[in-house]
């Protein structure tokens, strides 16, 4: 019986006709002949740009993104941050030294970073100072940062693993890799989402439409007041929770059950009068008006008063117009 062999083009096993025999027909050993042909000139075009590069001293930033191995938007970005240096000498016509690039790289060294344990301390140049030798030591001019791993960001922060990627690398976190893993700043990730006290110490959340329902806010009064306040929040599924201790303390919904303030509302229609008119009376006679989501509080007893007083000089609550 002759041994088979399999094709070295198509897989195919086949009874070779002698021992030199590595396709199984004609059409596969063209194939082959041509694959390796267009493996050859693939190689060449994209070797020769390089070679042809390494004599040039000025280059366009097409030319320096096959130099350095990236493409032509990063290069835009390097020039548009300062990083790297260009010159434009018309308004369509710049270009780069290859000895900038090669300075540039040399300011950039990188740096890897143990971790002695889980929860690390990396020291980062701050902003506008110079920049510390040693990743995890410190020195004038840095910050030294808490980072966490990726798992214990979504365990904590109760978010997907898509979501934390995309919001890490558009919100610029500090992070560094190791061993595979993402390590992301804590203190970043708690400005991010807006936790400037523990989680554990709120008792009680509401979500978005809750705290609009609850205090009569619209979604854009609700997220400045958040801001502007420092409400603590958490998000946990994509959802955004707010603490309603300090909401409520804020909006004062207590006073809506207090017997000692009436809603002006409330006031227009006990002495037939329109919302406007309290308002005004209010304001001529000096009474405070308390705003408690879109609800207006007046104090009873100086409202009473007031009117009281209207009631005794004119006889009705109105002023009648003087004839003339």
């Amino acid at each position: 019986m002759k041994p088979t062999r399999k094709c070295n083009f198509c897989g195919k096993e086949f009874v070779a006709r002698s021992g030199m025999q590595r396709y199984c027909c004609e059409e596969c050993q063209t194939r082959a002949k041509e694959s390796r042909k267009k493996r050859q000139r693939d190689f060449m075009n994209a070797v020769e740009p390089v070679i042809g590069l390494q004599c040039q001293e000025y280059l366009t930033f097409s030319k320096a993104a096959v130099l350095m191995g990236c493409s032509r938007q990063y290069v835009y970005k390097l020039v548009g941050e300062g990083k790297l240096a260009a010159s434009r000498i018309s308004s369509r016509m710049a270009f780069v030294r290859k000895a900038d690039i090669e300075k540039m790289l040399e300011e950039n060294p990188y740096h890897r970073v143990l971790p002695t344990q889980r929860r690390m301390k990396v020291c980062v140049p701050t902003k506008g100072k110079p920049r510390s030798t040693e990743a995890t030591g410190r020195s004038q001019g840095t910050e030294v940062l808490d980072y966490i791993s990726g798992e214990e960001v979504m365990t904590r922060y109760k978010v997907k693993k898509s979501w934390l990627y995309t919001t890490a690398s558009r919100n610029q976190i500090p992070l560094c890799r190791i061993d595979g893993r993402n390590y992301y700043s804590r203190r970043h990730m708690d400005v991010l989402f807006g936790l400037s006290v523990d989680a554990n110490d709120v008792k009680e959340w509401v979500t978005a439409k809750q705290a609009e329902e609850l205090y009569g806010m619209n979604p854009g009064n609700l997220h400045t007041c958040v801001y502007r306040h420092h409400i603590p929040t958490k998000r946990e599924y994509g959802v955004t929770y707010y603490a309603k201790e300090q909401l409520d303390a804020l909006r004062r919904t207590d006073l809506l059950s207090d017997d000692r303030y009436i809603t002006v509302k409330e006031a227009a229609g006990k002495y037939g009068m329109s919302t406007a008119n309290i308002c005004i009376i209010a304001k001529k006679n000096g009474i405070p008006t308390i705003k408690v989501g879109v609800r207006n509080l007046i104090m009873r007893s100086d409202l009473e008063r007031i009117m009281a007083a209207r009631m005794a000089q004119y006889g009705s609550y109105h002023i009648q117009p003087q004839n003339m």
